[in-house]
């Protein structure tokens, strides 16, 4: 039986992070499972105290914000199970979800990645993911299955290779990972999930969604206004996705698409809502990728470290 790392983590979410553990011990009977959280940089330590409360559970704490990927990667580095099951602290587990993903891998070893069927915690009967379309490459653009829908079992055929996994839940091949390497901290936010399935293909791997493993996410259905940072890091990673994973020739229709086609309409929508401020984030996001190489350490936005 192949051993399960359970990785999550917390930034400034305490009570959430707790009501995903109690979730993992009531609902999953997998033996042997290693949970590992990691706190990346909360301005309360909360893991002395979740040491007495939670014996069999392995705490991590970056005194800095290490951003998504950094936080997940450092728990990836502590973990010793075959499969590493990445969580969002904001997800629940329900009865077999982490058998099912598991039997996915054991009977598909070209599987790199697996996630499952995700619904919204608010309203447990809508679909949040049931896969992802093939992207365009030329424009960065793909869609989420589902999403939104009432969940009737209309897309439960579709349990098999999909695009990409989703950064909410995703178990992952040990062997998969040390060949495609961890997910890459540069993004810090946003479309580090997207790139890792990406390479995680290139190593030789497919990605695959069961359909029959369900986790719920408490990410709200009805999104509100998008954040100075989030309008930032969407729009830099959208492109700098594109130019670390495709080849001269997609992104020579890609950079006019972007420039002549997403930024007059972006602007213009930031006007037609009143959201001025953020045409000067836009313009910094494109110029970011410009100025900088795929490589590099600068986030190009204040961030809480």
């Amino acid at each position: 039986m192949k051993k399960v790392s359970i990785i999550t983590v917390n930034f400034n979410q305490p009570k959430v992070t707790e009501e995903l553990l109690q979730s993992i011990f009531t609902k999953s009977k997998y033996p042997g499972l290693e949970i590992i959280v990691v706190d990346n940089g909360s301005e309360h330590d909360p893991t002395a105290e979740w040491g007495t409360l939670y014996a069999t559970v392995k705490f991590i704490r970056s005194a800095t914000n290490l951003g998504f990927a950094g936080g997940n990667n450092l728990g990836i580095r502590a973990a010793t199970g075959d499969y590493l099951f990445l969580v969002n602290n904001d997800t629940e587990f329900t009865e077999g979800l982490v058998e099912q993903l598991v039997n996915t891998l054991d009977e598909h070893s070209e599987a790199g990645m697996v996630s499952p069927k995700i619904r919204y915690f608010d309203k447990p009967d809508v679909l949040q993911y049931a896969g992802y379309t093939k992207m365009n490459y030329f424009t960065a653009r793909n869609n989420c299955v589902g999403q939104f829908e009432t969940d009737m079992g209309q897309y439960d055929q579709l349990t098999g290779e999909t695009a990409f996994g989703h950064g909410a839940a995703m178990m992952v091949r040990r062997e998969a990972m040390e060949k495609a390497g961890m997910m890459s901290e540069i993004y810090f936010l946003y479309y580090e999930e997207m790139d890792w399935c990406e390479h995680i293909r290139k190593a030789g791997y497919t990605i695959r969604v069961n359909m029959q493993a369900l986790i719920y996410h408490k990410e709200s259905v009805s999104v509100g206004r998008n954040s100075p940072l989030k309008e930032f890091f969407m729009n830099r990673n959208r492109i700098l996705f594109i130019r670390r994973n495709c080849p001269l020739g997609v992104r020579m229709v890609f950079w006019p698409y972007i420039l002549f086609v997403v930024t007059p309409r972006n602007m213009l929508n930031y006007m037609k809502n009143g959201q001025w401020g953020f045409i000067p984030i836009l313009i910094k996001a494109i110029t970011w990728n410009f100025t900088n190489s795929i490589q590099s350490t600068n986030l190009g936005y204040p961030v809480k470290r």
